[in-house]
């Protein structure tokens, strides 16, 4: 028994040297750059084909393809991919998630070349390198860690590179050269990846897709290591792979005994699922690109063409029309991520698991074999499939409540992967499985038209997830999901509710699928098709439900009519290119005709335009917009004024009073004894004040003073460590930041917090939806107020100046009827002009009974506007009182801040 324990442990040791080396790599690189290498697996499987293509079909020396590979290859790849891929990205300063995409999009891409170079079939004739001896292998690991640590902990180039990673251009102003630190990490992190791809690559399947699966397995490593520490990365690689080798001497019997085996053999995937799942703060600054679930432009007459182009099919035969047969259940599955990614903007890389359970569920309910439930014709089967499945969606739903960006892509692919290794790869669930089709839809063609009704139904479904009060609220958490709190939408709900929808749709497609192959093939719904699919629907628009028909157009024509890994290599450029042309390659190429089209445009001469007027009489002069305020004194005879003068507006001298009422007094917002704190650090100090209604209330003081804290704190965005925030007699300390809007406390924000992608009227819409009060005409009054009732309420937010958005923002927050009104430097961006009509507007949202707390840095401002001011320093209030009094003092102390 102590001799197999030994053999166990060194075939384990064997194993986690290889993890640690991935581990090494990733840490690396995203310590040198700030990515999550997604594309390490591909790299390292590429590294492996070359090396046996040397060897093995060349002739090569073993040690010269290995230097070849390893020494000029691996870090080659790496430093292109720093140079031409992600370089661009960190000098423009980009979101950082369009690097999650870039390398996503590097992954399908050598995946693919992969697949057309070498073709799809596995190799068993790899090179070996190293010894089976698993203590080479421990010691190449081990001195490598060691080495790296060194460098980063001692050397000026480590200090470099932790400069770079915590601010780029702060690190590049300070005279260091960031480019080189970027390329010296990425050429190492290749190198790692090339080392390990040649040291499994005898071990295991070699082929494009099983190879960089495995390796990306486990990235839990690195995670675990918060993606800083090499010691902790090494450690959990070692102990993983010894403790998944000593698994293999159990034999356990019983129904639970092929789960419990399947997990003996994946345990690093069980804990890429447990350190996904249990440590959310990795990545968390990253999120989807606001651009990449923008809503894009469908070209003119493109809905004609695609509808044309979907009723070909109907005219084929043989192979032909077999093929065809995969698009529209194909194009049901990305539908699926345009309701999660394009819609809800969450990152989801584990649709693939979706459709295979839809796929497996159908077969086994048509079949008679899924317990509990008897043998059911295919519709059936296919429907019930996916209710069964729709709640599963909560696997991803989930943890996307608590995470984003890097933390939640981890979590939904290590879902896609449990889903692949758990379910798909296990004969228990799939042996002896066929799969047919619904009675009287046997043949291709009424197959096809049978699909065509299907994928019908879910554009429906997926359309009116777009419209009236749902659409806006799901369109405003995906462009600013603080900003949707603030307007009382309830973003957990609506994130449960994409993930849910998007699992119903890709388990109807999955069906569908399956049902068109008359098999269920688990190779269909590999993590890696997850990735591949996520990656087009991004590049050809994430909001766009054309763009996902076209891209299962495109992956199903490409790779029938040509050599497999065409359409995987044609997507994978287009997504490295994502940080180019964020919005797709349609309004790529709508931009660049734009640009290349003639200056000048055709122009009337004066006797023309003489005869327009005679032969066009002129129609009723449209109304005029009103003024900053809502003033609605007679403007006949004003000269009409373009959308772009409208939003520019300048205020009028004497502005109304606000037509709002306030049916009950409005409560007072009190804190006692608030403390907060941030990571060990006091920002609050035993705060207690009182904002009470029909009242201004100003808090000031220097930066770093706890200002923003106890706006959070009030807003519902931090939860304090002790104390109470109270609402008149409630205690709301727990509650979140929707909720208490629902009970009227509206706040704006520092940083503008508008929807772009939604007109102004729709964002004040989203505000009177969501707010306290359900007033019909609280929009148009807010608007009115605002000065945003003319033609300025029907354009886009996106491209507005800040004036009129911080305009925009407060009449989101004004129509959903608030009694306390927060306002974090509601002055921030705004000229004089605009400063003046927007103390007046607060003061007479007081006078009308309306509590407000003003977080300002212009004191002339505060000195003019609040009744008592409250002044912080080092997270405790100093002095309150009135403003002459308090500003006084502040004057005397020669501590007054100017204006901001």
């Amino acid at each position: 028994m102590s001799s197999l324990t030994y053999d166990l442990t060194l075939a384990g040791l064997s194993v986690g040297s290889a993890a640690a080396l991935t581990g090494i790599g990733l840490v690396v690189t995203y310590r040198s750059t700030g990515v999550l290498n997604f594309a390490h697996g591909a790299i390292a499987m590429v590294c492996a084909y070359v090396l046996r293509q040397f060897v093995v079909e060349w002739g090569w020396p073993l040690w010269a393809g290995a230097t070849v590979t390893l020494l000029v290859l691996a870090p080659g790849i790496g430093m292109l991919l720093e140079r031409f891929v992600f370089r661009p990205l960190s000098v423009l300063g980009g979101d950082p998630a369009q690097t999650l995409v870039a390398s996503i999009g590097v992954f399908v891409l050598l995946v693919g070349g992969a697949a057309l170079l070498w073709g799809q079939g596995a190799r068993d004739d790899a090179p070996e390198l190293v010894s089976a001896d698993p203590w080479g292998q421990l010691a190449v690991a081990l001195v490598l860690a060691a080495a790296v640590g060194a460098v980063i902990r001692w050397t000026r180039f480590g200090r470099e590179l932790r400069a770079v990673v915590d601010d780029r251009q702060l690190a590049v102003l300070g005279g260091i050269d960031a480019d080189r630190v970027a390329a010296a990490g990425w050429a190492f992190g290749s190198f790692t990846a090339g080392l390990t791809g040649v040291l499994l690559a005898p071990y295991v399947r070699l082929d494009p897709y099983g190879l960089p699966l495995l390796v990306m397995e486990v990235v839990a490593v690195a995670v675990v290591a918060r993606m800083r520490s090499l010691p902790v990365a090494v450690v959990t690689a070692l102990a993983i792979g010894v403790a998944q080798s000593q698994l293999t001497r159990l034999h356990p019997s019983g129904w639970g005994a092929p789960l419990l085996q399947a997990v003996g053999t994946n345990l690093f995937v069980v804990a890429l699922l447990i350190a996904a799942l249990v440590m959310p703060s990795v990545g968390t600054r990253d999120a989807l690109p606001r651009t990449a679930g923008a809503r894009v432009p469908t070209p003119p007459g493109a809905w004609i063409v695609a509808i044309v182009l979907f009723l070909l099919p109907l005219g084929f035969a043989g192979p032909d029309l077999h093929t065809s047969v995969q698009v529209p259940a194909l194009g049901v599955v990305l539908l699926s991520l345009v309701v999660v990614t394009g819609r809800g903007g969450q990152i989801s890389l584990g649709q693939a698991a979706y459709a295979g359970l839809g796929a497996l569920f159908t077969a086994l309910l048509a079949a008679g074999r899924f317990p509990g439930l008897p043998r059911l014709p295919e519709l059936a089967a296919l429907a019930l499939a996916v209710v069964l499945v729709a709640p599963l969606g909560l696997l991803t739903g989930w943890p996307a409540i608590s995470r984003r960006g890097l933390a939640l892509a981890l979590a939904t692919f290590a879902v896609g992967v449990g889903v692949s290794r758990f379910v798909f790869a296990q004969p228990y669930a799939i042996a002896g499985l066929s799969l047919g089709r619904p009675a009287g839809f046997d043949g291709d063609r009424a197959y096809y038209v049978l699909e065509l009704a299907l994928l019908a139904a879910a554009l429906l479904a997926t359309w009116l997830l777009r419209r009236g009060r749902t659409g806006r609220a799901v369109a405003a958490m995906r462009d600013h999901e603080s900003g949707a709190s603030a307007a009382g939408v309830q973003v957990p709900s609506l994130k449960l509710l994409a993930f849910v929808s998007g699992a119903a749709l890709a388990a109807l497609g999955g069906g569908m699928l399956g049902m068109g192959l008359r098999a269920f093939d688990p190779a269909a719904y590999d993590p890696v098709r997850g990735l591949l699919w996520f990656a087009a629907v991004v590049v050809l628009g994430a909001d766009s439900t054309l763009g996902a028909l076209a891209a299962a157009a495109l992956l199903v024509g490409l790779d029938a009519g040509a050599r497999g890994g065409v359409a995987a290599a044609l997507i994978g450029v287009l997504a490295v290119l994502v940080g180019r042309f964020p919005a797709g390659p349609y309004e790529a190429l709508r931009s660049a005709t734009t640009r290349l089209r003639p200056g000048r445009g055709a122009r009337l001469t004066e006797q023309g335009a003489q005869v327009r007027r005679l032969l066009r009489p002129a129609g009723p002069e449209p109304a005029p917009s009103p003024t900053l305020t809502g003033l609605t004194a007679s403007t006949a005879h004003r000269t009409p004024r373009a959308p772009e003068a409208a939003a520019d507006a300048q205020p009028p001298q004497q502005p109304p009073a606000p037509d709002y009422e306030t049916p009950t007094p409005a409560p007072a917002l009190t804190t006692h004894n608030l403390q907060a704190r941030y990571d060990g650090f006091t920002a609050l100090q035993d705060i207690t004040l009182t904002v009470p209604p029909a009242h201004i209330t100003a808090v000031v003081g220097p930066n770093g003073a706890g200002k923003s804290t106890l706006f959070h704190c009030l807003a519902g965005t931090h939860r304090p460590a002790q104390g109470q925030v109270r609402l008149g007699t409630r205690d709301i300390t727990h509650l979140a930041a929707h909720a208490r809007t629902r009970l009227g406390i509206a706040r704006t924000f520092q940083q503008l917090a508008v929807f772009p992608s939604l007109t102004v009227a729709e964002n004040v819409r989203v505000g009177a939806e969501q707010g306290r009060l359900q007033d019909p005409s609280a929009v148009e009054r807010s608007l009115r107020l605002l000065g945003l009732d003319g033609p300025v309420r029907s354009l886009p937010a996106a491209d507005l100046p800040t004036g009129t958005l911080r305009r925009v923002e407060l009449a989101r927050a004004l129509a959903g009827a608030p009694r306390v009104l927060l306002l974090d430097e509601p002055a921030a961006g705004l000229d004089t002009a605009e400063v003046t009509a927007l103390a007046r507007i607060l003061k007479a949202l007081a006078a009308d009974g309306m509590a407000l707390l003003v977080v300002e840095h212009d004191l002339d401002l505060v000195a003019d506007l609040a009744d008592t001011v409250h002044v912080m320093t080092a997270g405790r209030i100093v002095a309150s009182g009135p403003p002459g009094r308090v500003l006084d003092v502040l004057d005397t102390a020669g501590t007054r801040e100017a204006p901001a």
